[in-house]
């Protein structure tokens, strides 16, 4: 489980978090919505061990994150991909990261790469590759090795519609099968709530928890086809403006 307790943050006099409390258990994929500069980016990045000027406390299964320890993945809005490896080089880099013996996880990266239809373009670089592509190399990477802890930063906001929605159906295709604690950090309410088992809706900066919203869509078959999904995401779009409009008075 991670548990995040009395989080804040500052850059000089400016607080970017302020007093964030929340605990995610393995199995859980939580959302997150906020407006631009409320401390989305920040959040991830101090969990994924970038930041360090934070007070508060952070803990894994009830102990502070050793993240020399612990497997840690970011999935990041620019992917995060080398350029001048091939993708395959760059889906095992975590593993080359860890010193992890390649030829014990050669099954595991085969199925990964086959299940996100990268096997026929292992050998090519990612400025050969497009958006979407780079986009599950970048999954495949993340789900090489067992993850503590996936923190993904608006990963599909890149993509044109119809490959943000494929990407996003075979990401979860993944996630259910590992079901690592997540943080999923996004602009867009239906995406929220097609990947967010439970919806966090962030204040404007400085960013603290107005609300933690359960999604009773999570997980069910052409969920976004459903009116449950519909009539949720217009409930939080009406939450959110409701809510952001009372801070800007």
């Amino acid at each position: 489980m991670l548990t995040i307790k009395d989080l804040n943050l500052t850059y000089g006099k400016i607080q970017a978090l302020g007093q964030i409390n929340l605990s995610i258990s393995k199995g859980e994929i939580y959302s997150i919505l906020g407006p631009s500069g409320c401390g989305k980016s920040s959040l991830l990045n101090i969990l994924a061990g970038n930041i360090t000027h934070y007070t508060g406390a952070l803990s894994l299964d009830g102990v502070s994150i050793d993240y020399r320890k612990r497997t840690i993945g970011l999935i990041s809005q620019d992917f995060g991909l080398l350029p001048w490896l091939t993708a395959y080089k760059n889906i095992v880099l975590p593993l080359k990261i860890k010193r992890r013996n390649l030829s014990d996880y050669k099954h595991q990266v085969d199925e990964v790469m086959a299940t996100l239809d990268l096997s026929s373009l292992k050998n090519r670089y990612p400025n050969n590759l497009s958006g979407g592509q780079r986009q599950r190399v970048a999954i495949a990477s993340a789900f090489i090795l067992d993850l503590d802890l996936l923190l993904m930063d608006e990963p599909f906001s890149a993509l044109d519609q119809l490959s943000k929605e494929a990407s996003q159906e075979l990401f979860f295709r993944i996630w259910q099968e590992k079901q690592p604690a997540t943080l999923f950090a996004t602009h867009s309410v239906e995406e929220g709530v097609f990947l967010g088992q439970k919806i966090i809706i962030l204040s404007k900066a400085p960013g603290s928890i107005l609300e933690i919203i359960e999604n009773p869509t999570f997980g069910k078959e052409e969920a976004r086809l459903s009116q449950e999904y519909l009539s949720l995401c217009l409930d939080i779009r009406r939450f959110i403006q409701r809510k952001w409009e009372v801070e800007d008075s």
